[in-house]
This record gives structure tokens, sequence and C-alpha cells, in this order.
């Protein structure tokens, strides 16, 4: 006997064969975890469809029937490409995203709140169902688009303080949370759009039209290119927010709390000083770091190696210009590894080299940058062992 579940997107399929085939490539697992219905994306790049049984048996078919159109448009949309700076940025785009995508779905908009009333008035609504919309003299625009939209209005209201309307609509949708935390994203990436180009030439024709630009759009979006993927990596490494607190002594201001981050960010950087790296090859790993001291919100962990740790600083912006490169010698990239594992405990290490030395045991989440001039043993060992994204080569 069928589920409900199932029922549910055989009816869907019936009417759109495209969305059925997005689905039949998507695991459905029912879960009492979840509030209704959540998209996750598993360590090994699968998608699953994780909903909670007894809250789809006792709501209406076709308002479940939306909310999984609603998590497969931002799949179409390729959401999870999204990376929020903080919280409240968060907050934005969780609503930015959706104003994007319920637009396109009847069962949805039907219980929208276009997105100037909920900025404007500063407050969600006493409603289970609050999705929301485009103000109405903006259809049809994109999550970015929206993003910014609401930046400046809040900056022409000058209220910043929109936790009440976001935790309004997570109550009648989702968090977005998991969407957000993908490692492998390239993986994901390029799965999502093989899938979307082979379901859109087999039923494109059969799609509205706008929806149709939206799919041919995401078919059409290239690729992570390595700089792309070098600044996901730095950017999911960083999880820390700001918060007052009395236990901290605001040192402007007396009798006034002061701040603590929860959790700095935690980024080791490695570059490879060794004989076999070229001036040019060093010019290249800095111009990179120094783009990336310019991306994130604070500085990092670097250390210079050979065969040995000959240089830890932390690296903030324009460090480059007075830094000594001291190195010369044979190339061995364990002791660096270590000695950023066992003194600084980073969320992540990227590593900058040719690869022309062992592959390091590494227990963190890492990357290695590659030079033009690089060893393809190297390249071929470090995709096998730590998966095919922990490699991107410098152009």
């Amino acid at each position: 006997m069928k589920s409900d579940i199932e029922k549910i997107i055989l009816n869907l399929g019936r009417r759109s064969p495209f969305y059925l085939y997005l689905l039949l490539n998507i695991s459905r697992v029912p879960s009492k975890e979840v509030k209704n219905i959540e998209l996750s994306f598993t360590s090994n790049s699968k998608i699953t469809l994780y909903y909670n049984p007894d809250w789809v048996s006792n709501k209406h078919p076709e308002f479940v029937e939306g909310l999984i159109l609603h998590h497969l448009m931002h799949l179409i949309n390729l959401h999870f490409l999204i990376k929020p700076k903080d919280n409240k940025d968060r907050m934005i785009w969780d609503l930015a995203m959706d104003a994007a995508i319920n637009q396109y779905i009847p069962q949805l908009s039907a219980f929208g709140i276009p997105l100037n009333l909920l900025i404007e008035e500063g407050h969600g609504v006493d409603n289970e169902r609050l999705f929301v919309l485009p103000p109405d003299w903006m259809p049809d625009k994109s999550a970015e688009e929206y993003h910014k939209w609401i930046l400046q209005k809040m900056r022409e209201l000058g209220r910043y303080d929109i936790a009440i309307i976001a935790q309004a609509r997570e109550n009648s949708c989702d968090s977005h949370t998991k969407m957000h935390q993908i490692q492998d994203i390239d993986m994901v990436l390029e799965l999502t759009k093989s899938q979307l180009k082979k379901a859109f030439n087999l039923y494109g024709s059969e799609l509205e039209s706008g929806i149709k630009r939206l799919v041919e759009l995401s078919i059409s979006r290239p690729l992570l290119n390595w700089r792309d993927k070098i600044r996901h990596f730095a950017g999911v490494s960083e999880y820390g927010e700001r918060y007052t607190t009395v236990l901290r002594p605001n040192r402007r201001y007396e009798q006034q709390p002061g701040w603590r981050t929860s959790h700095m960010a935690r980024l080791g950087v490695i570059v490879d000083t060794s004989g076999s790296i070229i001036e040019e090859e060093l010019d290249d790993f800095f111009s990179e770091i120094e783009a990336l001291s310019r991306y994130m919100d604070t500085n990092f962990v670097l250390v210079q190696v050979d065969r040995a740790v000959n240089l830890e600083i932390r690296y903030s912006k324009g460090t480059y210009r007075n830094m000594e490169i001291i190195g010369g010698g044979e190339t061995d990239l364990q002791p660096a590894v270590d000695y950023l594992q066992n003194k600084h405990h980073p969320e992540g290490i990227i590593v900058f080299t040719d690869g022309y030395t062992d592959l390091p045991i590494v227990k963190r989440r890492v990357l290695f940058v590659l030079s033009k001039h690089h060893n393809e043993e190297f390249k071929t060992q470090a995709r096998k062992i730590y998966g095919r994204s922990s490699v991107v080569v410098l152009q």
C-alpha cells in the first residue's frame, strides 16, 4: 500500500512529469524529527526529502504538494549555492529565496504575504501558513534581487531586526539551514544540473514559461571554478556571530554589556615554500591568499613549510607586503598539517603546493590548491582519498 506522500507525488507526476522525474532521483525518508518536509544533502551528495508522516496525513494533499514543489524550486534555482554571511543575513536570504519561488506555486501563493508588507510592518502575521511573496511591482526576480531590495528597504526604514518576520516564516515552512551545509558543493551542483538537464530535455516543453526560464538559467549556469571553490571552502569554515554579554564589560561604554564572538573563523593555510616552488607559483599563491583575506571577515593562521614549519603568522589584509619567505629545502607537508591541527584545531585547512611531495594525512576538512606546474600523481591521489572536490588547480 502506497504511503500518503507517494500518492501525492504520483498525483503531482500526472500533472507534471518534469517534477516527477526530479523526485525519482530524490530519496524519501519518513522522520518524526522534522516538522513537516525538509530537503537535505547527505555526505555522498545524494539528495533526500525527509517528511513527517503525521504532518502529511493531517494536511490537505494539495498543500503538501505545494510544499514539495517549494523544496524542488529551491533545488531548481540552485539556492544551495547561496552562502549567508551571518545569522541575520541568513534570515534575509530565507525571505528572498522564498519570494523568488513561491510566486510560481499556486498552492502556496494563496497564503502569501508580499515582502513589502512584511518589511514595512516589521512583524509577521498570526497564520500558520505564512508564505513570502515578492512585492506586487517586482515579479519574476531572482533571490539575489530580492535580497538586495530587502537590504535597501531596511536602510530606508532604519530598521534591521527581522527576527520576528523570519520566525513567522520558519513556523510555516523551514529554516533552510541544511541547504547551506553541503560538504561537496561542486558535486551537488554537477549532479543537480545533470538531472535538471535530463528532465528538461524530456519534459521541458510542458513547463509554464516562467518556470521554463528558471530551469534554462540554472542549466546554463557554469560549474564552480577554482576561485569559487576556494571562497566556498573558506566560507564554510566560518560559523561565528557576535552577541552581547554582561560577563564581558564594554571597554568603550561603562555599564554596557560587551561583545563576544561565539566561534571565531578557524582556517589554517599552509604555503609550500620548498625548493621546487618557483617565484611565479609563490606570486600566484599569495595573490589568492590576499584575495581570501579580503573575502573573510577575520584573519587566519598561515604557516610556511618546506621540510619543517618555518614561519607562523596571523594573516590579514596586506600582510604579504612585509612578509619574509623562508624555505628552499625539500618538501614535507605533514609537519605543517600536524602543527596546525595540534596547536590551532582549525575547522578547515587550505594547502598551497605544487604537489611534488607525499600526500599528508589530514584529519580536518582540507583543500589542496595546486599550481599550474603541479604533480598529476599527487592530484589523483588526493582526490581518491579526500574526495574529488578536495583539489583545485590555479589557472
